[in-house]
């Protein structure tokens, strides 16, 4: 094992713990995440969260599992939670729980140079190249979304000589490496999507459209409806999003949907919707800079 930190992911994440315990227990004892975050990422409230990971520590000391860096044979087993806990590291530094800025840079960094390594450990895997491939992507336009003042910049008002090309080249060369379709390749697909359009009316929203059925049939969750319906938005217009929004259960206490619709209700002119809305995204958003952001809009539509 050719890093520390990747030998420890690995042993963390043992089999005879359910995934998703292994991806928790691992993001707080390796990853060094509070409790706070990771139940943000599982979409669970802290407390719930909190038990899960005693429950997790218990079922180990109980059955007595034995912790040790796992032999090269048994690696793949383990490698869909690796892959998750990889992921959700980098998903907290690219938009942060409760940070006084919106990106940890350092998380994001960490991130990509463990996916690295993983390609390197296992390079027949698709899906780690695939996650690499979505990371590089999504960080290629890191310094874009802040501003001078620290405010959120958004994907359609960034400015997009400020992408870092570099990255996305070695996105696209890592890309064209991982075969197949699993729900990584997916993601990165609709990411070089983005990451290939020079001004924001020249994204190929129908494309997008696409890959996300792909992803909706592959791997169905609501959050992934929801960012499905936010482009079909873009490429059909707001009310057809807007009707798909609706539809989604599961997610009210999700301030990225009340977000998207808030944003959706204010495109359409229905201020008054899209006000309630964003008071919604508001008391449930963590991160300071989201709800300036979220305060901003609530001044704009009244």
């Amino acid at each position: 094992m050719p890093d520390e930190r990747l030998s420890l992911i690995f042993t963390c994440c043992h089999p005879a713990l359910a995934t998703d315990a292994q991806v928790a227990l691992t993001l707080r004892a390796v990853a060094g995440l509070t409790t706070t975050e990771i139940a943000r990422a599982f979409l669970v409230p802290e407390t719930t969260m909190g038990q899960r990971l005693v429950r997790a520590k218990r079922k180990i000391r109980d059955a007595g599992v034995p912790f040790r860096v796992p032999p090269e044979h048994l690696l793949p087993e383990r490698l869909d939670a690796v892959l998750a806990v990889l992921y959700l590291v980098f998903n907290e530094g690219y938009v942060g729980t409760s940070a006084g800025r919106l990106v940890r840079g350092d998380l994001c960094e960490e991130a990509i140079r463990l996916a690295k390594l993983l390609a390197v450990l296992m390079p027949d895997e698709p899906e780690a190249l695939s996650l690499l491939a979505l990371m590089l992507f999504h960080d290629s336009r890191r310094f874009a979304r802040i501003a001078v003042d620290g405010s959120l910049i958004l994907l359609e008002d960034q400015d997009r000589g400020l992408w870092n090309r570099d990255r996305i080249a070695e996105g696209d060369r890592v890309l064209r490496r991982a075969h197949g379709m699993g729900t990584y390749r997916l993601q990165a697909e609709i990411a070089a999507v983005h990451a290939h359009a020079e001004r924001p009316d020249e994204t190929d929203w129908s494309r997008i459209v696409e890959l996300y059925d792909q992803l909706v049939a592959l791997s169905p969750s609501p959050v992934v409806e929801l960012n499905r319906a936010a482009a079909v938005a873009m490429a059909a217009g707001p009310s057809e999003g807007l009707s798909l929004i609706d539809r989604i259960e599961g997610l009210d206490d999700y301030y990225l949907l009340h977000a998207a619709r808030a944003d959706l209700l204010r495109r359409g002119g229905r201020n008054e919707e899209a006000a309630a809305s964003y008071r919604r995204a508001l008391a449930l958003a963590t991160n300071p800079v989201e709800r300036a952001f979220f305060e901003r809009r609530l001044s704009e539509v009244g």
